[in-house]
């Protein structure tokens, strides 16, 4: 799959360009960099979250669970940061989204209905996993983004997807294995005209 980083600095990027790995130079805000950037970034996260997670189980085993299921996540977003890198390298699969809606659906059965918005919050655990749950969306945007310009291979936007939703299932899903109650939005009262 290409070179190995052998040497972490070049000097290449110092004038504002960086290389992508099939030969091409584009400024370091091209709409393809920013996406594999929020791609990195959500991943920094998910790896914060998991680290988060693997302590947290010993007080809560049932979080082994999400543990085990949020941990391919790392490596196909590393997949997904690939193919914008290289157009013409495919790593992403169709069986992982599926995979993805089946956690969704049975984690969502086990939650029961959402009746309320509820903000991030209750503990660290579960605010992580809500940044991880926006910072999933702002990727999927500069994806989208992306895609108006060069188009993606719809697998891909459609994993970034539900990685959104799963990590909001993840966290109201922490929140019930902890014994947490969710933090409920409450609108502001009205002013008096």
């Amino acid at each position: 799959m290409g070179n190995r980083l052998s040497k972490i600095y070049t000097r290449t990027g110092d004038r504002g360009e960086t290389g992508l790995a099939d030969g091409r130079r584009v400024p370091k805000d091209h709409p393809r960099v920013e996406a594999i950037g929020e791609l990195d970034s959500l991943n920094s996260q998910l790896g914060l979250l998991l680290a988060e997670l693997a302590e947290a189980r010993e007080r809560w085993p049932s979080l082994q669970e999400l543990f085990e299921a949020l941990s391919p996540c790392q490596h196909r977003l590393f997949d997904l940061g690939g193919e914008l890198a290289m157009p013409d390298y495919h790593a992403l699969a169709t069986e992982e989204v599926e995979r993805l809606e089946r956690l969704i659906d049975k984690w969502n059965a086990e939650l029961g209905p959402l009746k309320d918005f509820i903000l991030p919050g209750g503990s660290r655990l579960i605010a992580q996993a809500h940044l991880c749950r926006s910072l999933a969306r702002t990727a999927e945007r500069r994806c989208q983004s992306l895609n108006a310009l060069e188009p993606l291979r719809p697998v891909g936007l459609a994993y970034i997807n539900r990685l959104s939703d799963l990590l909001f299932v993840t966290a109201r899903l922490i929140a019930r294995r902890q014994g947490l109650p969710e933090v409920l939005w409450q609108a502001a009262s009205r002013p008096h005209a």
